[in-house]
Order: C-alpha cells, then structure tokens, then sequence
C-alpha cells in the first residue's frame, strides 16, 4: 500500500501506539512510521474496521488535537542588557531554536543574515509532498539551508522552495524568539544569531476534526504529527552538533494535565537528553470557564455539574479526571428533565438518543490502559440542545472525593459552551503539565498583571506549573510578507523564553563556561532569579514561581 497517501487521506485512521512493532507486528492495511523507543504512528485503513471512538480503540491512542497559543518584552526579562553587556553579548549562536507551527516566511529579511544568506538550518514542511522526506519519515519534504539560499538567490523563490505560512502564528513566533535585528523597525527577537528550525505541521484530518466537533475556523493539529516534529529537531540538532532548545505554543485540553499524554511524556524525554531544553506555553485557557474542580463532602456521594450550552453548537466533549484509586460513574439530565441513567463499565462505553431533543451523548469509562492508572470518564455530545445540562457524579466505592472535568479549548468549540460553577485553577493546557519542560504562563510588562487568558495551575497531580511566565501581551513580532504585528498569547511568552534559554546554552555550553549545562539546569537558575512581588505567596497558580528575569541568573552565577 502507499504509505505516504495513508498520510494524507482522509480514508485512514491515525493512532498512536506503544511499541507496535516488537510486540504483535504491523496491522492488516496499515503503515507504521517508527517514533522512538516509546511510541509508533500507525496509518489503518478505515474501510472494514469500526467507526472512531473511545469505545472501539485505547484513549490515549487517538490523537488529540491542538491548537496555537495565541492571542517592550525582551528589556523587561533581562534579555536586551545581556545582548548589550559588552563582554558577554549574547545573542544565541551556535544554538538552534526549533518550532512546531504554521510555517515560516524564510524570504522575511527577520530571518536573514546581514548578507542577506538565511539563519534558518531547515524546514521540514510536513503539507508538501513534492519534495523529499527528512530521513527516517515517511512523508512531508525536508528544505536545507542550501536549499533555502538557492531559493532566495532565484527570482521566483517558491519555485525552489515552497514553503509558505498562511496562518502567520510560525513567523511570529520565531521572529520574537530569534529573529534578526532591524534597526529602522526598532525590532529584534531573544537571540537573534540563534539558528531557527521549523516544522510545518500537517492540518488535522477531516475525520479527527469531525470526531471531536471542531470549529470548521479553528487551527488545528494531530498529536502524531507533532511528535514527529520533536523526533525531527531533535534529530538535526544532533546532525548539526549545535544546542537545542524546542518551543511549543500549542495545547490542547484532551487528557489528564498530569504531564502522562504522549506528547507529554516524549517532550519529557527530550528535555532529559544532552545539550537539549523544552519551553512549553501554558495555555490560554485561564478565563475560559472550562473547567470543573469536584469535591464531596463528608458523607456527600453525588455532585451536580451544570453545563451552560449556547445556540448552534454542534457538538462537544467533556473529559472527567480521577487519580487511582478513586472511582466514579455519570448520569446526564437534558434541558429538558430527561435523563440518561448511570451504568458503570470498567472499561467501555454506551449511548443514549435523548427522546425529546435531537442530542446524542455517548460515555466511555477508562481505566486500564492510562499510564498514570486515572479514571477517564469520556462524554460526547452530539447536537445538543441548548440550555443547561446536568451530569451528575456518583462516588462509586468508598474511596473517592475529587475529580476534575475539562471542556474543549474555546478556539475549538462552534458557540458558547461553559461550567456554571467553573474553576480557573488547573486550566493550564496539554502538554504544559510536562514535569521536565518549563511551562510558561503570560503577563502584561506594563503593569505586571497577569495576562487574563494565561493558564493557570497548578497541574492536576500538584506538581508546579506554570514555572514562571514571561511577556505575553501585545508583543511584538514578525508577520509574514515583511510586516509586523503585536500578539498576545502564552505563545508569546513561550517564544521569548525560548530565546532566553538560547542565550544561556550560548554562554554555558557554546563558550565553554558550563559545558555539561542541561535543560533542567536551565530551568532551576531561571526559577531562582525570577521577580518576585513581596506581597505575593509563591509559588503562584497564575505566575509560578514568578516573572522571567534572564539578567538576574547572570547575576546570581557570577556571585557564585
């Protein structure tokens, strides 16, 4: 069969697997595209095998669905006085900053040399099938830096490569990460000698989208897909010999916020390697009203969530949380006084067509099988009617006091959908809750409030995140065609601190001053030397352990 076409076509499933290969062999009408030790991609024919659900395949083996982050930075975190310092001017080189995103506008003169030659080491366009594919993968086509001069040096450059950004969300962010100074634009990014690779990542299939009611508008991305593209910057940093430090401004609410998703646990992995750092954004998820934080009370066995659902929606999921050993099972009451009654299954699902709506719900219980041992409790609306629905939640043994629940991002959903009695802690999005990475929340320089949007934590099993938040609010970038815009967003935020992070890979590792520096070192000195407000207790749900100060590490390590 074609491999690459089971890629793109809409006629095959994408799941991702664990260690597929060595333990029962590639499926019947199938491909595989081999990750790392962890996880395979598998590409399954759709025809003659059952319809998508959490019932028929394991939870954490349909991909979820991510989107951008998004919505004078670099003086206020420290950065402008190191790139200025005249004995230690750094602006990260001989470092490589790697982005997942929308693509780039590598013709943009933010991502040249001064002699007019590109800072960017490759493009890996997953969407371009004329090309050829980076070693190892199956699909996409791979653009080197050769490549990419030989374009610039042609009059009709996307004729050599066509590489293009029409959502713009890439440009930005790796101009306000690493992008070159422009003087009469009053412009540079974090590190602007940083060498810049970017994966262009594939829009999610058809099916995906529709399984998961996804606004027709909204970006989105599959999780397999951007996998790869941590496999593949990993993999050219080590080609190249150079540092990286890999930037992700997408999230998702699918999963636990326990840092355990796939995507979680590889980016983990790949923050523990040599020579190698992981920013993450936290999320803009901080006001949305989209998640659920369930206590019983003493003797209390049954809690009431209220979801508000507007006109028009077409359909939604709800994602219920519970850490082993607690256990708990679901009955939904419609607008209109009809209910769906409980009915726990160890590991299953059911549905229900409500007599007097036009609304289908569909609940699959998981346990086995989530690395963590949670309970996921998975409900899937279709057509809801509007007004306000009711689930209720039963303890179910003896033990089980708190859940959580998570409505889908807001960019996703097709009109308003919200809890009554929402909770704003724990918003932070998937993968932020990735115990290795830094996880990057957003603020405003102007007055040091929190950006309104900006996920907050902490992660559901405790652990501390966001770790500190950098500029976030009307930042400004790149936009493609020579333009320049501001933005707001934890992408933002991601973006700046990726480009602090080069910086200190620069001075540690590139010059010899800390050569065996790693990611999580990284991580700890720009914890300690983050801002802190006296009046505020830290660590903060909203600002971790407090604002981003690169300039203040610096210091702290020449004390030293």
């Amino acid at each position: 069969m074609d491999c690459e076409e089971a890629v793109y076509s809409n006629d095959y499933y994408d799941f991702i697997m664990e260690y597929i290969l060595e333990t029962r062999g590639t499926p019947v009408n199938s491909c595989v595209q081999k990750l790392d030790e962890n996880y395979d991609i598998v590409y399954l024919s759709r025809e003659g095998n059952p319809p998508l659900s959490i019932k028929n395949y394991s939870y954490n083996a349909i991909p979820a669905c991510y989107a951008p982050m998004d919505e004078s930075a670099l003086e206020v975190s420290g950065i402008l006085r190191l790139q200025n310092q005249p004995t230690l001017g750094l602006k990260g080189q001989g470092v490589m900053i790697g982005f997942l995103d929308s693509g780039i506008d590598y013709e943009s003169q933010v991502f040249r040399n001064s002699d007019g030659s590109t800072r960017i080491a490759a493009i890996w366009d997953q969407t371009d099938r004329s090309g050829t594919p980076p070693s190892g993968f199956i699909y996409g086509s791979e653009y080197q830096d050769e490549q990419i001069n030989r374009a610039l040096n042609c009059e009709t450059p996307k004729e050599v490569v066509p590489v293009t950004d029409e959502d713009g969300h890439g440009t930005y962010v790796a101009s306000v990460a690493a992008g070159s100074e422009i003087p009469e634009k009053n412009f540079s990014g974090a590190a602007p000698y940083a060498k810049i690779a970017m994966v262009k990542l594939k829009p999610a299939k058809e099916y995906l989208r529709e399984f998961y009611f996804i606004n027709p508008e909204a970006t989105a991305y599959q999780e397999n897909d951007i996998m790869a593209g941590v496999k593949y910057l990993s993999l050219l940093a080590k080609e190249r010999h150079m540092p990286l430090v890999i930037c992700v401004g997408l999230g998702t609410d699918l999963g636990g916020h326990t840092g355990t998703s796939p995507l979680s646990t590889m980016l983990n992995f790949a923050a523990l390697q040599k020579e190698q750092a992981v920013v993450i954004a936290a999320g803009n998820e901080g006001n949305s009203r989209h998640h659920f934080l369930g206590e019983l009370a003493e003797n209390e066995t049954v809690k009431n969530v209220e979801i508000d659902v507007g006109a028009g929606v077409q359909g939604f999921y709800v994602e219920m949380w519970a850490q082993v050993p607690q256990r708990f099972l679901v009955d939904i009451i419609s607008p209109t006084g009809e209910r769906m009654p409980s009915e726990y299954i160890l590991s299953g699902g059911r549905e229900y067509s409500f007599l007097f709506e036009d609304t289908k719900v569909s609940v699959d219980y998981r346990i086995l099988g989530i690395l963590d041992g949670s309970q996921v409790i998975y409900i899937r609306f279709s057509k809801p009617t509007q007004g306000l629905w009711n689930i209720r939640v039963y303890q179910e043994g003896e033990i089980g006091k708190f859940f959580h629940m998570w409505l889908p991002l807001e960019e996703f959903l097709t009109g308003e959908v919200f809890f009554v009695r929402s909770n704003p802690d724990t918003t932070i999005t998937v993968p932020s809750g990735a115990v290795v990475p830094m996880t990057v929340g957003a603020y405003d320089v102007r007055d040091n409030s929190i950006y309104l949007r900006s996920g907050r934590g902490f992660a559901a099993n405790g652990t501390i995140k966001p770790n500190f938040v950098a500029p976030g609010v009307e930042v400004f970038g790149a936009a493609p065609g020579d333009m320049f815009v501001t933005r707001s967003g934890t992408s933002s935020a991601s973006a700046v601190t990726a480009g602090a992070v080069a910086l200190m890979m620069e001075w540690g590792i590139v010059r010899g001053n800390y050569s065996a520096m790693s990611g999580i070192d990284i991580k700890n000195m720009l914890i300690r030397s983050a801002e802190r407000d006296p009046k505020r207790i830290y660590p903060d749900r909203a600002y971790g352990w407090g604002r981003l100060n690169l300039y203040r590490a610096f210091e702290e390590i020449r004390i030293r």
